[in-house]
């Protein structure tokens, strides 16, 4: 090969080598290119999850904030969660709708201890708009190691506003709701009251509790909606004219308690019923020695001449005795060492409605004896007089007799010494003398003739009850009943006059009057009775139950006759027409 041949294969391979080296160059560019593009899209990839995540994490930090603002502050103590200091009670109604008692808003004071930092300027602070704070009890509070403490239930509006105003760390506020009773004492021992947890302690309120309100608040089951109202059985316009006479009888006669019940005889209704010293159930706690005993259903007395119409019932229904017999007054009763004799004695034959008339003793005792101990006892029990009562109010006493029956104790018994009973169960005995024979238990919730019936037990004969009926009538017109009349009504009725025992003997100073009546009693709608305790004086200077409480019984029926719906019977002259059997 010559020189300029290989010059030219050197050319050549020198070209082909650079083109080579620049392939290889425009090679490398482009592979450079995609691995920035990849990076970069890596490096947007990872800065995309970067913001989901921080997106994640606050987005769940701010639900939890929420949540936590949203949820109620955390309680470490024994007091309810707010949910259910709220719950609701259902409204206490009368017969015709008359608001009882209802639920009103209001707050209360609580402390958070732990962020609490000066207690003693707290209390400071507090006291000026509370100035009857407790301050040693609302420093052991504030100074405890607890997360919630109460200070002050059931703050007033002006309360609240004022304590906003003084700004204090550590104190709020919470809602809850209080028991209000439009009517105060009118109706306190039938209505009752509730504790500061709004929870029912005495008479209905207790009662609605008791239908299972109480327990589902206890497994945290009710809530703030309105349940349905609880009508009662009590006429609030016939309550408040009970309750007024019962404390203008207190005035009149100097004494120390009465008391009144207004019973419809066909179904066991009570229509009024109060008892005096009584209180306001919107402040409990101010009647708390005398106010809170109920004396007509929770108080046991003797009552006196009242059970000779029970003992008399009792001797015409066995049949033994007929309204024609006759009984010898003429002499006192001497047995066991005692004396029974009559207060105003006749000292003759007496016939059954002269007994009755004359209140005697000693005529009331022979009838006893011509039924004897067992069938007295059987008796009394079957009207319900020996027995604890059944009915919704939770405070109800038992009655007491002797634990042996003796002679002597049946001769006492018969006309009213020896067995106590409370003023409503017997009430409920006289409603059964007048209404056909027939005892139905007291309610005080509505109840229909038809649903009485139900529960009505036969105890004496219906003649036996026309019988019961002459004879109330007979000793309102004629015996110690005239005081109770009222012209048009027909009011029959007996007096009982008992000595009270002190100190284990009877005394001559100190009485326990009773007065038991029916009206209209040609055909008996209501049972009044009334009760005053330890009178010192009566209509016309004495103080026996014709002069007292007889009164109170024409005062009552008076008043409340045609709120309740009873017409009087007048003849065409315009005098009362005479009842006839």
């Amino acid at each position: 090969m010559s020189f300029l041949s290989r010059i030219m294969v050197l050319k050549s391979r020198a070209h082909l080598s650079t083109g080579s080296r620049r392939s290889t160059a425009v090679s490398g560019d482009t592979t450079f290119e995609g691995v920035g593009k990849r990076k970069a899209a890596q490096a947007r990839n990872r800065v995309g999850l970067i913001i989901v995540g921080f997106v994640a994490v606050y987005g769940v930090i701010g639900g939890r904030l929420v949540q936590y603002g949203m949820a109620q502050p955390e309680i470490t103590s024994s007091i309810m969660p707010a949910d259910r200091l709220m719950a609701s009670r259902p409204d206490l109604l009368d017969r015709n709708g008359e608001v009882l008692a209802t639920d009103i808003r209001t707050v209360s004071l609580y402390a958070e201890p732990h962020k609490i930092v000066d207690a003693d300027e707290v209390i400071e602070k507090l006291a000026t708009v509370l100035p009857d704070l407790d301050a040693k009890s609302i420093y052991g509070k504030l100074s405890s190691k607890s997360h919630f403490q109460w200070l002050r239930r059931q703050l007033t509006p002006k309360q609240q506003s004022q304590i906003l105003a003084l700004g204090i760390p550590g104190i709020g506020f919470r809602p809850e709701k209080r028991r209000f009773y439009p009517g105060g004492a009118t109706a306190a021992h039938v209505v009752g009251h509730v504790n500061i947890d709004n929870r029912g302690v005495a008479g209905m309120e207790r009662y609605v509790d008791s239908q299972g309100l109480a327990d589902l608040a206890a497994v945290g089951m009710t809530s703030d909606q309105p349940l349905e109202p609880v009508r009662l059985s009590i006429d609030l316009r016939v309550q408040s004219i009970v309750r007024e006479v019962i404390y203008s009888s207190i005035d009149k006669y100097q004494a120390v308690g009465a008391g009144a019940v207004v019973l419809d005889v066909h179904t066991g209704e009570v229509i009024a019923m109060a008892s005096a010293p009584d209180y306001d159930p919107n402040t409990p706690a101010a009647g708390a020695e005398e106010g809170w005993l109920n004396r007509m259903s929770n108080g046991r007395f003797e009552m006196g001449s009242t059970f000779k119409a029970f003992t008399t019932a009792m001797a015409l229904d066995s049949g033994k005795v007929k309204m024609t017999d006759s009984f010898d007054a003429r002499f006192p009763i001497r047995i066991g060492g005692f004396t029974i004799k009559d207060f105003h004695g006749k000292g003759r034959m007496l016939t059954v409605p002269e007994v009755f008339q004359y209140s005697s003793n000693i005529g009331t005792a022979k009838m006893a004896d011509v039924v004897g101990i067992e069938g007295q006892k059987e008796f009394l029990t079957r009207l319900g007089l020996l027995t604890r009562m059944q009915t919704e109010l939770p405070e109800v006493a038992m009655p007491s007799q002797p634990r042996e029956w003796k002679k002597i104790h049946s001769v006492t018994i018969s006309f009213g010494h020896g067995v106590s009973t409370t003023p409503l169960q017997t009430a409920v005995a006289v409603a059964a003398l007048v209404n056909g024979g027939k005892l139905i238990p007291p309610t005080f919730l509505p109840r229909t003739r038809d649903e009485a019936d139900v529960v009505a037990q036969r105890v004496m004969k219906e003649s036996t009850s026309e019988d019961m009926r002459f004879l109330f009538d007979w000793n309102a017109t004629k015996g110690s009943g005239k005081r109770a009349l009222v012209e048009g009504f027909n009011v029959g009725g007996k007096t009982g006059t008992a000595e009270k025992v002190v100190n284990g003997r009877y005394s001559n100073e100190k009485n326990f009057n009773v007065f038991i009546a029916a009206f209209p009693i040609h055909e008996p709608q209501y049972a009044v009775l009334t009760f005053i305790d330890e009178p010192k004086t009566g209509e016309g200077g004495g103080r026996t139950a014709g002069l007292n409480a007889a009164p109170m019984v024409q005062d009552i029926i008076s008043r409340s006759a045609a709120i309740l719906g009873v017409k009087p019977r007048f003849g065409e002259d315009g005098s009362a027409l005479l009842v006839s059997y």
